[in-house]
């Protein structure tokens, strides 16, 4: 059971992109991406909204994302955000254990 979390990070003057920089040039995002029970730390740009970058996180379990949140790299992290004045919305999802039914796969070109 992994969970994924998507963060929405909303800006403006490409603030959200310039802290998405930021945390990948200053090994922030890769210290992330090593820590234990992490599987997944990927910014993307939405196309249709410069001004907003959505974090891809995903973890083994809760027990591997509150440690996560327990570190000193969140205070580092809420630094940052302050600094570029972001807002945030957040959606959580826990993984389907079954993965992808027959029904969907006709869908995927692989």
């Amino acid at each position: 059971m992994s969970i994924t979390v998507n963060l929405y990070y909303k800006g403006s003057n490409g603030s959200a992109r310039a802290f998405a920089e930021e945390m990948e040039a200053r090994g922030i995002a890769d210290a992330i991406r090593g820590e234990e029970g992490n599987e997944r730390y990927e910014y993307f740009i939405p196309m249709n909204d410069a001004e907003t970058v959505l974090l891809i996180d995903r973890w083994k379990d809760q027990e591997s994302l509150d440690k996560h949140h327990a570190s000193s790299m969140m205070n580092e992290i809420a630094k940052l955000r302050e600094r570029y004045d972001l807002h945030m919305s957040v959606e959580r999802y826990i993984s389907d254990s079954e993965g992808v039914q027959d029904k969907d796969a006709a869908f995927i070109r692989k």
